[in-house]
């Protein structure tokens, strides 16, 4: 350092010390004088420069505002230019309670209102009916449109992306494996071993949002593919969790850290799927015995798909599989925890069903069918935790509703968040209250307006597997354990739905433990 200092500054060839030449020069009244004008000089152009910039950006806004409302859009507001409001509704949704962005703007606003956000004007609606009429509307007037970074992280062909007929046909397929005949005679089994086989595992704490996860992963890989748990699909699982964090994060590797590890994750798992879908093709071609999942109605889909087009679609299914089931599963804890009367009933009605059934023995479809209560706490854990908020559209040509005009390739936001957290829809509609969902309850809403799964063409084709899934693992946690917050956890919303610090919890196993054979 001192060597670069040295040689950075002027050294008198005659002194051994560096000298400050500025500061042996004799002061001059003139240079201080012009030094002094030239620094007010730049100080006032500055200032003219923000206040035109100012004045300049004002004017532009008043302009697209006055040509927006000609155009007989929604009221609202587009924000700042090219961010919009997106900071905004982003700093919302990384809180405990992001409603005040929706609740200010329906407030001033109306149920249907615009803004700019993800780099788009959109319309944004907290509305039923408008909803209701997007989601009917689905290649009609409305087409799916996804964030860049959604799309380029499930791949061009994955179920969320495709359309017209081949989206028809695959929706079609994909809930051939998730109908309630299917659940009945092949899934219930399995669904029962994994929740058990996982749940045996545990130790005196345990991390919940983890454990469903595992549950979740391991009974979507077997669905999909026939893969019973181990290290390949703990693996792929950890590669996964990557995949997600990228989901709503800039597209650009460069800038982006979060979509560079997510874009890496993603090859990782589109590399171990297509060695899976190699191996089964070279397995069929020899004549071995076809196996009942997913991935086997692929191979013989008349459609012909490549192995890019297979992976594609099963990255998707996983996602879809492994993300939403988990947190519903780790939320509907955490509510029933914080509401001891609903807890209470729940385990009264699963100890009825476990009095008639030995440890060792399985739940049966019956089973699933005498849980009344259970499916009050299914139905309010979703109305209340929204695991899907809403989904994006893109106008296919200029649309009319409720007498405002979305123009043709202007995005829509159907926010089913808004709707089932709306006091006008639902009583007290913040806070968790299963017995609303009983046939003789007062404060039960049209079922019109409570969306959990979507609607319409592309509604969520796991519907009924994922609640039987939540069914099966409360039952098996509320007659196996007791249990309390390790240590308290918020929600947050941002980039997706989940707590904190995945709800810690201890447990205590109840007498008979669990088994899982």
């Amino acid at each position: 350092e001192r060597s670069y200092i040295f040689a950075e500054t002027p050294v008198c060839p005659l002194s051994p010390s560096p000298i400050n030449t500025l500061s042996s020069l004799p002061s001059s009244p003139l240079l201080s004088s012009s030094s002094s004008s030239s620094s007010m000089a730049f100080s006032s152009f500055t200032a003219f420069l923000l206040l035109l910039s100012t004045v300049s950006v004002a004017f532009l806004l008043l302009i697209r505002r006055t040509r927006y409302r000609r155009m007989g859009l929604p009221p609202g507001s587009l924000g700042f230019p090219l961010i919009g409001e997106t900071l905004q509704l982003i700093g919302a949704y990384k809180t405990e309670n992001p409603e005040p962005f929706i609740d200010e703007r329906v407030a001033r606003y109306g149920s249907v209102f615009m803004t700019h956000v993800f780099g788009e004007p959109t319309i944004f609606s907290a509305d039923p009916e408008t909803n209701r009429y997007v989601l009917q509307n689905e290649g009609k007037l409305f087409e799916c449109s996804y964030p860049a970074s959604i799309c380029n992280l499930l791949g061009k062909h994955s179920l969320l992306l495709m359309k017209g007929s081949l989206h028809k046909r695959m929706h079609s397929l994909t809930m051939s494996f998730a109908n309630s005949s299917i659940i009945k005679d092949h899934l219930m089994l399995d669904i029962d071993r994994l929740v058990r086989f996982n749940l045996d595992s545990w130790s005196s704490r345990v991390l919940l949002m983890e454990e469903a996860k595992k549950i979740t992963f391991e009974l979507t890989v077997k669905q999909l593919m026939s893969f019973d748990p181990g290290e390949w699909s703990e693996s792929l699982r950890k590669e996964y969790l990557l995949v997600i964090e990228g989901f709503f994060s800039l597209p650009l590797p460069l800038l982006s850290t979060t979509y560079r590890k997510a874009i890496k994750a993603r090859r990782k798992v589109a590399e171990a799927l297509t060695v899976v879908v190699m191996k089964r093709r070279e397995e069929e071609e020899e004549g071995a015995e076809k196996k009942k999942d997913m991935l086997a109605a692929l191979l013989a889909a008349d459609e012909g798909f490549s192995d890019e087009e297979i992976v594609d679609f099963l990255v998707a299914l996983l996602v879809a599989g492994y993300e939403t089931t988990s947190t519903i599963m780790t939320l509907a804890v955490k509510f029933l925890t914080e509401t001891p009367l609903a807890l209470a009933q729940l385990k009264e009605e699963h100890e009825k069903i476990r009095a008639m059934k030995s440890d060792s023995e399985s739940l049966e479809w019956s089973d699933y069918k005498s849980m009344p209560f259970t499916q009050c706490v299914v139905n309010e854990t979703m109305r209340v935790a929204n695991i899907i908020g809403g989904v994006f559209r893109r106008a296919m040509t200029d649309v009319e509703i409720k007498g405002y005009k979305i123009p043709k390739g202007w995005k829509v936001f159907s926010s089913f968040r808004a709707v089932h957290l709306d006091p006008n829809h639902f009583k007290d509609a913040r806070t968790f209250n299963p017995w609303r969902w009983q046939s003789n309850s007062v404060t039960t809403s049209p079922s019109n307006v409570f969306t959990p799964f979507g609607g319409g063409p592309r509604l969520c084709p796991g519907y009924e597997l994922a609640r039987v899934a939540l069914s099966v693992f409360l039952h098996r946690l509320v007659t196996g354990f007791t249990w309390v917050p390790a240590e308290q956890d918020k929600l947050v919303f941002f980039p997706t739905t989940r707590t904190q610090k995945r709800y810690p919890i201890f447990v205590k196993r109840r007498d008979g433990g669990l088994s899982s054979t």
